[in-house]
């Protein structure tokens, strides 16, 4: 299915225009603004000819500001989601992947910690295990990206860093084609990303990201342990939880030692609770639905990519290719559509809560002010919003 937002596109900076009191400059004549970063290049010590080759053929894309606006996806529940994204075939694919691949999965093991299927996982979500990458023009797209004023401050950088690429002989301005967010490559990395953890994974003298398997598995295991990956642990457990537990505690915001969530009633699906480690209580669809524990590594996760329904799918999906059962969907109450959604949003908003932009995504700010306004109500304190709780509203 192509990319999805990676950790850089859903962050809460909105609104930042030419003349705004920030460090990057955006908006104004597309041409002018090309001239700007080409100053810059020059400011940073970059070879006037080398810039004016590297910018000679960039344009505005309104495709990509179009597909930056189109975010539907992340509307949907985790059981929708995860059923859309996680196929039998996927599954298959991905386990044959692995024992094709089992060499390069173990020195990724031991060289950065990072379990086969996690990347997997990954390779799978951005781009079908390879099979489509992308056909935006990479540059093109970074500096549309930058010019528009939602969020310059985190393109304008991958800018200068595919420059640096280019002037390395790994990026060619007109070819080199990825995701609508300048990622490229199967497991779709930014180009800071790419001159900070490219690893060369078939020894062929290269970092080539997008032909070869090797190379974009060793880098993308590089990338998630220079995120503070932790070795050997876990990163996401299903369990089971009992009837009275404080919905409360549930959240990304309480962490307990496992053995203690175990002393409350919490229960592994399968394998044995990692006792020591501290650990969430994570209710995607509120305590009628599915429940997992998270660990420190899942938050790692959200570096990657900041949509919680993603990132809890592909923490899910990584279980799933290294043998875990498929979750217990239980009976969660219906959620809200789209518009009930961004109601919700207002209504919370109005009461003083948090909740970042009013877009009918249930991300972190939302869950938590529902959370916190259930309990404010005395209903069950599980983030999980219904209609319900909009009608109290």
């Amino acid at each position: 299915m192509g990319t999805i937002m990676k950790r850089y596109l859903l962050a809460a900076t909105f609104g930042l225009c030419a003349g705004a009191a920030t460090a990057q400059s955006c908006g104004g004549s597309f041409s002018g603004f090309v001239n700007d970063l080409k100053s810059e290049a020059v400011s940073k010590g970059h070879d006037v000819t080398s810039v004016d080759r590297f910018f000679a053929t960039v344009r505005q894309d309104q495709k990509v500001l179009q597909a930056d606006r189109r975010q539907g996806v992340f509307q949907k529940p985790f059981t929708d989601f995860a059923r859309r994204l996680i196929s039998t075939n996927r599954l298959n694919t991905g386990i044959a992947k692995g024992q094709q691949l089992s060499k390069t999965f173990d020195k990724i093991e031991i060289e950065f910690g990072v379990s086969r299927g996690v990347l997997l996982a990954f390779w799978a979500f951005e781009t079908d295990y390879g099979g489509f990458q992308g056909d935006f023009n990479t540059l093109n797209a970074l500096v549309t990206l930058s010019h528009d004023c939602r969020r310059p401050e985190l393109f304008r950088p991958q800018v200068f860093a595919a420059l640096e690429l280019f002037e390395q002989g790994g990026f060619d301005p007109q070819r080199t084609t990825g995701a609508w967010a300048g990622e490229i490559g199967m497991v779709q990395m930014l180009p800071r990303d790419i001159l900070e953890n490219g690893v060369d994974g078939d020894g062929d003298g290269e970092v080539d990201l997008k032909r070869s398997a090797k190379d974009a598995l060793m880098s993308g295991g590089k990338m998630l342990q220079s995120l503070g990956w932790r070795a050997g642990e876990p990163w996401l457990q299903e369990v089971g939880v009992p009837n009275n537990l404080d919905w409360s505690l549930s959240g990304l915001r309480t962490t307990k030692p496992a053995s203690e969530w175990a002393a409350l009633g919490i229960t592994p699906r399968s394998g044995a609770l990692a006792a020591d480690l501290p650990a969430s209580l994570i209710l995607p669809q509120g305590r009628n639905g599915p429940a997992f524990l998270a660990y420190p590594n899942f938050r790692v996760y959200f570096e990657w990519n900041q949509s919680f329904v993603y990132v809890l799918t592909a923490a899910y999906f990584a279980n799933r290719l290294e043998g875990a059962p498929v979750f217990e969907a239980g009976n969660p109450d219906p959620g809200l559509t789209g518009d009930q959604m961004k109601a919700l949003q207002r209504k919370l908003a109005d009461r003083g809560y948090d909740v970042g932009k009013i877009d009918g995504i249930l991300g972190a700010g939302t869950r938590t002010a529902v959370q916190d306004v259930q309990k404010e109500l005395g209903l069950p304190a599980d983030a999980w919003p219904t209609t319900a709780l909009l009608n109290r509203l």
